[in-house]
């Protein structure tokens, strides 16, 4: 074991924290990724900052709540000035490079106002999160009749599929995320259609999304040369078309779809929000046996497929040495209720949606003592960035970073930790789910969770209340129950306790403003000074006396 020099962030997109053989999946083998776990730390109470992909990844890589970062949501642009985990690692002299997704949305407004031009280096990285691009692709290239989702979307990795023979308009989808009618091998089954789920994407294995993001991650490895350099791997899978190239469209079927976790009464005593998604499209579709027979299977072969590919990545490491003098840490933005709880996607508090996987491995002999465990402390993703600072050699910025390095949990020490997690969701943009707010600044949702309660707030309702420790599926809403009032009283204080904290002056640390205090009297302000006697005279010498002379007359 060498000491860490180098950081390689793998993320998933909608990857569930349990679907994982080292995390206990009964069916799914992940060998590649249980071995990482094996000689890492694996994180078991992880969560995300809001539980959709956009707000979620700006708080990992700004290391802020979405409280003080502001994107709420997807293609809410990151507002200029906010620094981001590449900002703090150059200052600490690593380069930051990205490989994948980011969802980020640049502030144009912002940017324009200053006259940031994109044509430079800074205005490049202003408007890519921080990072310098290898490839950015956040995957996404739906098309219907008003264009494209995302004009950029998909964009390098479109053209090198029609250099590769997949000639069509939008082959990302046509090839990479559709499959082919069974009595016509011309005719689109688009893995929009939940039915087609099953079927071979159209495309062969080594061309789609997940080889493809792991050749290019290598690329970037093979010449990054001596300098650390910290590179974000970022997957487009397991997120939808839920549909896999063969064999791993095959690999998995119905006698494998895990009985999904939600009871009668979720939907008899539903929260209004809750109620909501539950009553949409989505929510409707996932609660289907038939839907999740289609879709559960295909989603488990895109998580088999991104585990073979972390074998084939590990190996290129090994080979290279650059597994001993580099960290690895995998992760995902968020994940999928797959019909737990009468829902499909994300968007909400329970654990399949707002719960992660989180595995770090540092190669450095610091980190022996911890190899093969697992810790059980509330992490957040805002702490990655502070702890890859740590890892880089920078000085901790906790007036700006509102997360916690994680090292000393992977080098076997015991730090004071935080009592609660928090996460929140702005669902102001969903057209139904939003005729329940006043307004769009009251379409906000607020989790605390802590080692035994989960709550959720929502502005002018209820709150939400489970007992993690009696009802660890989260089924039974204890929101209304008298005899947990106490509870509900708590979790209001830390809510408000934490809506209090500081976390907007990012301009000066402690430090700057300890010594702030020292220096204002010796800068000559004497307020409520009745007469000199009153001071000592060598802050007062310039106020008696004659008029002194201007050196410049």
């Amino acid at each position: 074991m060498a000491q860490a020099k180098n950081i390689l962030f793998i993320m998933f997109d909608q990857l569930r924290w349990d679907y994982l053989s080292c995390a206990g999946h009964p069916h799914l083998a992940t060998p590649h990724i249980d071995a990482l776990a094996a000689e890492g730390v694996r994180f078991t109470r992880a969560y995300v900052q809001s539980p959709v992909c956009g707000a979620s990844r700006m708080s990992f890589y700004t290391g802020r709540y979405v409280h003080s970062h502001g994107a709420t949501w997807n293609r809410v642009p990151l507002k200029v000035g906010e620094r981001t985990m590449g900002d703090h690692l150059r200052d600490a002299g690593m380069d930051c490079w990205l490989v994948g997704k980011t969802h980020m949305k640049a502030d144009d407004e912002g940017m324009a106002r200053l006259g940031v031009a994109r044509d430079t280096v800074i205005g490049a990285r202003v408007e890519q999160c921080g990072f310098d691009v290898w490839e950015r692709d956040d995957g996404m290239r739906p098309e219907g009749p008003d264009g494209l989702y995302d004009e950029h979307g998909a964009e390098v990795y479109n053209d090198w599929l029609r250099a590769r023979g997949y000639h069509s308009a939008n082959p990302w989808h046509d090839f990479a995320n559709a499959g082919r009618a069974e009595d016509d091998p011309e005719e689109l089954a688009s893995g929009w259609f939940l039915k087609n789920a099953r079927k071979a994407a159209a495309i062969r294995e080594d061309d789609s999304e997940t080889p493809y993001m792991t050749s290019r991650a290598i690329e970037f490895m093979h010449q990054a040369g001596d300098a650390p350099w910290c590179l974000h791997l970022s997957y487009i899978k397991p997120h939808w078309p839920y549909i896999a190239p063969a064999p791993y469209n095959d690999m998995y079927g119905p006698q494998h779809v895990i009985p999904p976790v939600r009871h009668a009464r979720e939907r008899s005593e539903a929260h209004p929000v809750f109620k909501a998604f539950m009553d949409g499209r989505i929510g409707k579709a996932f609660s289907r046996d038939d839907v999740r027979e289609a879709v559960i299977p295909a989603y488990m072969g895109l998580v088999k497929q991104c585990d073979d590919q972390m074998g084939r990545l590990f190996a290129w490491l090994k080979e290279s040495g650059r597994w001993d003098d580099t960290t690895i840490v995998l992760t995902s933005d968020h994940g999928d209720y797959l019909g737990d709880h009468w829902m499909g996607e994300k968007d909400l508090f329970h654990d399949p949606s707002v719960k992660i996987p989180l595995i770090i491995r540092d190669p450095s002999a610091d980190a022996d003592a911890t190899r093969g465990t697992t810790c059980d402390a509330l992490v957040e993703a805002i702490d990655l960035a502070p702890t890859f600072l740590d890892l880089a050699g920078g000085d901790a910025r906790p007036h700006v970073l509102e997360g916690r390095s994680l090292l000393p949990w992977i080098r076997g020490e015991r730090p004071e930790w935080r009592d609660f997690v928090v996460s929140e969701y702005d669902y102001s943009v969903n057209p139904a789910v939003s005729k329940l707010a006043a307004s769009p600044s009251t379409a906000r949702l607020f989790m605390i969770a802590d080692e035994l309660w989960k709550f959720m707030y929502a502005e002018g309702m209820r709150p939400q209340l489970f007992d993690l420790e009696a009802d660890p599926d989260e089924l039974v809403d204890l929101g209304e129950s008298p005899a947990h009032e106490y509870i509900i009283a708590m979790m209001y204080e830390r809510l408000g306790a934490w809506a209090r904290r500081l976390s907007q002056r990012t301009t000066m640390s402690d430090a700057q403003i300890v010594a702030e205090r020292d220096r204002s009297a010796r800068r000559g302000i004497t307020l409520g000074i009745y007469d000199e006697t009153e001071m000592p005279a060598e802050l007062t010498a310039l106020y008696r006396g004659h008029i002194r002379p201007d050196p410049e007359a």
